[in-house]
């Protein structure tokens, strides 16, 4: 299903149409601040599971990030954020950036894994975010292409997308034409915060 919604007018029926078909489980495919991406319910194992899936993975072995509504989401998360991190943070954010931070236990339980950090994100994106305020909790998400893949056309064009995607995920979000530019990554787990990619998010550490 394509629905388009505008991000400069959001219609609160749709929005919660799509929030609707986050909590059944489904596979959503939405707008960004960069790319497009797709993602699920946090909570959901099934859905991550078939998120996973659709990346040819394993869960446990997905490196999946979550998207939050604003920083107040982190504290279930993420580990005790020190005032400098928090300060880059606050700055950058809602921003086209992806933060990684050390977890809390929540993370491990939730994705199957050991793993002992996370990929934080805040879209400079209404839909997504009000998505996401709305269900309550996080959404896992993975981009739509690998990060080998080069990025073309039919990774920003909802329609392109919708035609590639209409018989695999549940629910795709037209927010317009999305950007050929991918996140920013930045990891602060080391201490010391390192761009491990630079994206469309610049950012003075």
């Amino acid at each position: 299903m394509l629905i388009e919604i505008n991000p400069d007018n959001i219609d609160a029926r749709l929005l919660q149409q799509a929030v609707d078909y986050v909590k059944k489980g489904g596979i959503l495919i939405f707008p960004t601040d960069s790319v497009y991406a797709m993602g699920c319910d946090l909570y959901n194992k099934k859905a991550l599971n078939n998120l996973a899936t659709m990346k040819g993975l394993k869960l446990k072995k997905a490196n999946f990030s979550i998207i939050c509504s604003d920083l107040s989401d982190l504290s279930n998360y993420v580990k005790h954020i020190d005032r400098p991190t928090y300060k880059i943070l606050n700055k950058a954010l809602p921003g086209p950036f992806t933060f990684i931070l050390t977890a809390t236990n929540e993370i491990p339980r939730l994705f199957d894994t050991n793993k002992k950090e996370v990929g934080i994100r805040i879209p400079d994106n209404k839909i997504i975010t009000e998505i996401v305020r709305l269900l309550g909790n996080p959404i896992a998400t993975t981009s739509l292409h690998d990060d080998e893949d080069k990025l073309l056309d039919y990774f920003i064009d909802p329609y392109e997308i919708y035609q590639r995607y209409d018989d695999k995920v549940d629910f795709i979000i037209d927010g317009g034409t999305g950007k050929l530019d991918a996140s920013t990554i930045v990891d602060f787990t080391s201490g010391q915060p390192e761009i491990i990619r630079q994206g469309i998010g610049q950012i003075e550490l």
